[in-house]
């Protein structure tokens, strides 16, 4: 991480592109500034300006544009919020946010604007956090952040290790980009933390892209593999990276090569900044229709969205 691109300058430079030649205006002095493994701007084609990788990275001046519909919070998670840091959304879950740290900001991250400073909890939980969690209606708990594997192996070790302990606990879910944006983060140490946890842990990926897949994601996932985690993905639709059959279809597809099960398409989170990104639900529809046409069902991811308030995620189709 310490390798990360965090100037655009820099990151344009590396890439063989020249600012003043760019199809676009980019602004670099946001309030979410640029950030992205030099793992993962490897994998960028030098020379191109519309690189999928790229433009998820990219700092644009579009983001400054008020749009009608988009918020700072668009899924509502301030209003789960039962105490600090942890969120319930859904029966039986409960969400940690772990850190504010991210080997990547993704443009259109949904908690671009979350205040990580009054919401995360402490590897060391407290009293009132494990008193909320020791609940019989929850089941399963979420690794969330930021991103969880940002926390080094000691600090994750001390978490699992006070998790395991609550009686009612019947999985795990770890929602990361690590094995993809900084495949080293997959460690001899890692895997045997997720071995030794007693109960299912499932590994949820982001990736977009099948140009994010690489051998060296290849090597970090058959290892990770190797720590009886199941493995998914979810993606994010997003206009001109994504939003067609053939992407989509080829990521599915690879991924499931590397061991990795397709779980959601999402519809893009309203949030702040992420306008330009948007695909019109009827696209939506018409990327899972192609799919449905060409992948065996369980290639085949759901398309959903995230509407604040409801009780479940929501398909595309019903909204």
């Amino acid at each position: 991480m310490a390798r990360s691109f965090t100037q655009l300058s820099t990151l344009l430079e590396w890439l063989d592109l020249d600012r003043d030649k760019l199809p676009f205006q980019c602004d670099d002095s946001a309030d979410f500034p640029l950030r992205v493994t030099l793992d993962f701007a490897s994998r960028m084609r030098v020379g191109d300006a519309g690189d999928p990788l790229l433009l998820q990275v990219l700092p644009l001046q579009q983001e400054s544009a008020v749009v009608e519909g988009y918020s700072q919070d668009p899924v509502g998670d301030m209003n789960a919020a039962v105490s600090q840091g942890v969120l319930q959304k859904y029966n039986g879950r409960a969400l940690l946010i772990t850190t504010a740290a991210c080997a990547i900001h993704c443009r259109y991250c949904f908690r671009r604007h979350f205040p990580y400073q009054q919401q995360h909890i402490e590897p060391q939980l407290c009293d009132q956090t494990l008193e909320k969690l020791n609940a019989p209606d929850i089941t399963e708990i979420i690794l969330s952040g930021g991103d969880p594997l940002t926390l080094n192996d000691q600090r994750l070790a001390l978490l699992l290790s006070q998790l395991k302990q609550l009686p009612y606990l019947k999985r795990l879910r770890i929602h990361t980009r690590m094995p993809v944006i900084l495949p080293s983060r997959v460690t001899p140490e890692l895997v045997n933390i997720l071995r030794d946890f007693p109960l299912p842990v499932t590994t949820v990926l982001h990736i977009n892209h099948p140009n994010e897949l690489d051998e060296s994601v290849a090597t970090a996932l058959h290892q990770l593999r190797h720590s009886n985690t199941h493995i998914l993905n979810q993606a994010v639709l997003l206009k001109g990276i994504n939003d067609s059959p053939e992407v989509l279809k080829e990521l599915c597809e690879k991924g499931f090569r590397m061991g990795i099960l397709p779980y959601y398409v999402h519809q893009l989170d309203k949030v702040h900044g992420s306008a330009h990104f948007q695909v019109s639900r009827e696209r939506a529809l018409e990327l899972e229709k192609q799919l449905r046409k060409q992948l065996p069902g369980y290639l085949l991811p759901k398309f959903v969205t995230e509407i604040a308030g409801e009780n479940s995620k929501v398909s595309i189709g019903r909204f």
